[in-house]
């Protein structure tokens, strides 16, 4: 064989391959309705005092909805059996999780997690989990069915890909227009309406700014306990979220008269290992019960952006007053819906639902014990 041929038929197999990994899986047109107006708004401070700005958006920012978006029912809602359809998005592949943005028909857009990933089912959990007591969250849902007007194949692959060689520009806006591919068991997340507070420099907050927040003691060390009750330990600052919640603003420049921290990636949780019922039930709440310590200096990457942090006794009852709330009942039904037996397939169902009820009301149990608190 010739060397002309030697490079040539590689280069054809990749090109094939390429080629069919970035076209859809089936023909197929998208129905109408499909707006092109929908973009995540967010709010990047400019100029010589932006990130004292942002510092200032901190210390006065909310950590709870004064009205919870959710009620009881709603933060447990039955949607399993929904099926979702939507038309792809081309934006950039973030972070190492296969997902990616597609557009609604009434113009709202949806993140879609896809394949056997535990993320999927600890963040669907622990959004729930929040919003149930009064935090803001992205909202999440598992579906049965998401079908894709214009995906490719592998989207996130895809677009690592054609990031990787340069060629982003290669799929159109929303993608082969002429296709679509269906994802089975998948994750949906819409994104908490309100704009997120960012410099050129900085998106999100780290945990170790909580102590310049202005707000109440107890709401802060309920929120620290609440991330270490949930095993938070992926908390790097793009997975906590600065918004502003005022209705009218018109420029940048205009002072955020309501901001509130809210976190926004809960993926890496009932864990340390994501999802492992193992190392959950058996991961202490504190690192000394008896000052209310904790910490995540033994969980990956030593804590994170989370420093040790004292508890106080406020900041102890008001998360239990929360956590005692929910009945066995509930607390059962928010890892059934979040798919966790599902995802652990090779348990008995009904045994995996009772062991994870069973840690999570022992971590209950290790809140309550650890009072009064210094």
């Amino acid at each position: 064989m010739r060397l002309g041929a030697l490079i040539v038929v590689p280069l054809a197999i990749a090109a094939a391959l390429t080629a069919w990994s970035v076209t859809a899986a089936h023909r197929g047109t998208a129905p109408g309705g499909f707006s092109d107006s929908s973009a995540r708004e967010s709010r990047t401070l400019t100029g010589p005092h932006a990130t004292s700005r942002r510092r200032d958006a901190i210390r006065r920012a909310h950590l709870r909805l004064e009205e919870p978006i959710l009620s009881a029912a709603d933060a447990f809602p039955d949607d399993a059996h929904a099926t979702v359809e939507c038309r792809f998005l081309t934006r950039p592949a973030e972070g190492t999780s296969a997902k990616f943005d597609c557009i609604l028909a009434s113009g709202n857009v949806i993140k879609v997690k896809y394949g056997r990933n535990p993320e999927i089912h600890a963040e669907t959990a622990a959004t729930r989990l929040l919003a149930r007591l009064g935090y803001a969250t992205d909202r999440m849902a598992i579906v049965d069915r998401v079908r894709c007007y214009g995906c490719p194949r592998f989207p996130f692959a895809t677009m690592q890909l054609l990031q990787f060689v340069g060629l982003d520009s290669l799929l159109e806006p929303h993608g082969y227009d002429a296709g679509y591919t269906e994802f089975a068991l998948v994750s949906i997340e819409h994104r908490f309406p309100a704009p997120a507070i960012e410099t050129d420099t900085m998106k999100g907050w780290g945990w170790f700014e909580l102590k310049d927040s202005g707000a109440d003691r107890a709401e802060v060390d309920a929120l620290r306990l609440l991330a270490v009750f949930l095993a938070h330990w992926d908390n790097k600052s793009e997975n906590q979220r600065l918004v502003c919640l005022d209705r009218q603003l018109r420029t940048t420049d205009d002072v955020c008269r309501n901001p509130l921290l809210m976190v926004q990636d809960l993926g890496s949780t009932f864990g340390p290992a994501k999802v492992n019922l193992g190392t959950w039930t058996t991961l202490p709440l504190w690192r000394d019960a008896r000052s209310c310590l904790v910490s995540m200096r033994d969980l990956p990457f030593h804590g994170g952006t989370f420093p040790d942090a004292h508890i106080s006794e406020a900041g102890r009852r008001q998360l239990l007053t929360g956590l005692d709330a929910l009945s066995t009942g509930e607390i059962r039904h928010l890892f059934d819906g979040a798919g966790f037996p599902i995802f652990q397939s090779t348990t008995d169902d009904n045994r995996d639902l009772d062991a994870w009820t069973s840690a999570f009301q022992s971590r209950v149990d290790a809140i309550r014990a650890a009072g009064p608190c210094p």
